[in-house]
């Protein structure tokens, strides 16, 4: 089912990301523990009346460096009003009207999309009756709220719910559905229109080009493939005001619609901090993973170039160790149907049911090779697993205690599924429990 996107605009300072974490119950952490999804979310999903919402948390509205107030407001509010099924406009109770949030409502107030007022700081009851000064902005009622108490706020959730529309099913894509991602400039369209052997997207040296997630449908070797390009992925901090940002929202959807990832390494730039920081979201969402690294026809190589690629990549990219590396140029079409290739032989892993009798030997015999761990005298013992699902792999472990099982042990385990059964490309989930 798809989400419903609420988008939260507003100047700066007037509290949206204190809303957003407020709205999803939690404060989204910078540094997560997990590998590689070091990041600041600007989107999270929040239930509220048995509905799922996608939250989207922006920056704040800010004229641009030259002064040119109205082109920077227009060209956030234009593209949040696009994304957007609801739009939650947040104001300063505290500060009052500005002309910033007049320019800012003379915009909203032409676009087709419902938009909800919310004065926040209304912390007492002064400010809570002063809120109906925002009655001006022309855009109905003003709710107060405090986001910092969570004052308001469930009045506003409801608010939403009045306006949002209903979940729709999603259209399902055909066959196995292959996203192409990486940071911008990477060659991402251009390895799209050698694949599809016709100019099906834009192709451009300007990072950004490539601004919504669009699926093109492809046979290959028989099977029905569809290729969803995306626009690069940058660190919150990096996005440019304006389309970037929200390029952002539309890969990081893309990736959840995926079955398999295609991850974009520039060989000419290597390795980047950035690229482990796009894989997390791959990991975090439990897709298929193919690395493939473009551009290999600039290279100067020799018989240890691609060992050495190769030996960086791991090194850099550990948490996605059972990902396979494709050498490609989308120039040349160099190795470019091999990326489909293991990207389709990935999917098939993804799906493998391991069977059960076979599954408990290999715990059997995993446990006498490595004795499981113990705390205070307590030794952790596995009676029985099971895989609880497919895509991705999800296992099951019967347990004398959860609480035994150390992170170390845990990887062991899991390694030891990888020899066993294969799963390349793939992530699993190892859950334990308590037997009874």
């Amino acid at each position: 089912m798809t989400k419903p996107v609420v988008t939260l605009v507003g100047r700066p300072n007037v509290g949206k990301s204190t809303l957003f974490n407020r709205l999803i119950e939690e404060r989204l952490a910078i540094v997560e523990d997990v590998p590689g999804t070091t990041r600041d979310r600007i989107y999270a999903d929040a239930r509220w009346g048995g509905l799922t919402l996608t939250l989207v948390d922006t920056g704040g509205l800010l004229p641009d460096s030259n002064g040119d107030l109205m082109a920077s407001v227009r060209d956030q509010v234009e593209i949040a009003m696009a994304e957007a099924e609801v739009i939650v406009f947040l104001v300063d109770a505290k500060e009052g009207l500005t002309a910033t949030d007049l320019d800012i409502a003379s915009l909203l107030r032409r676009c087709n999309k419902p938009v909800i007022l919310a004065a926040n700081k209304a912390d007492n009851k002064s400010r809570r009756q002063a809120a109906v000064e925002f009655y001006e902005l022309g855009l109905g009622d003003p709710h107060p709220i405090s986001a910092l108490h969570g004052t308001g706020t469930g009045d506003l959730l409801d608010a939403i719910l009045d306006v949002v529309p209903p979940e729709q099913p999603e259209e399902e894509a055909e066959g196995v559905r292959i996203a192409i991602v990486g940071r911008p400039n990477v060659g991402k369209s251009l390895l799209l229109n050698t694949i599809l052997g016709e100019d099906r997207m834009i192709v451009s040296d300007k990072p950004g080009t490539t601004r919504d997630a669009v699926d093109s449908l492809v046979e290959w070797d028989g099977q029905s493939v569809t290729l969803i390009d995306t626009a690069g992925i940058r660190r919150r901090g990096r996005i440019e005001p304006g389309v970037e940002r929200y390029s952002v929202i539309r890969a990081l959807r893309a990736i959840q619609r995926s079955d398999v990832v295609l991850l974009l390494i520039d060989a000419v730039d290597g390795i980047t901090a950035q690229d482990a920081h796009i894989a997390g979201y791959v990991v975090e969402e439990a897709r298929g993973v193919v690395i493939v690294v473009n551009k290999w026809d600039l290279i100067e190589k020799d018989s240890h170039t691609m060992d050495a690629y190769t030996g960086e990549i791991r090194q850099a990219l550990k948490f996605i160790s059972y990902a396979p590396l494709v050498f490609v140029s989308a120039l040349t079409g160099q190795r470019v149907g091999r990326a489909l290739d293991v990207a389709l032989r990935v999917q098939e892993a993804r799906s493998h049911r391991a069977p059960t009798g076979q599954l408990n030997r290999i715990l059997r015999d995993a446990a006498l090779s490595h004795s499981p761990p113990s705390k205070r005298g307590k030794r952790l013992k596995i009676y029985y697993a099971t895989q609880a699902r497919t895509a991705p792999p999800s296992f099951v472990f019967f347990v004398n205690d959860p609480q035994l099982v150390h992170f170390s042990y845990r990887r062991y385990l899991e390694n030891k599924l990888r020899e066993a059964f294969g799963f390349e490309g793939s992530p699993l989930r190892l859950s334990f429990r308590k037997r009874g």
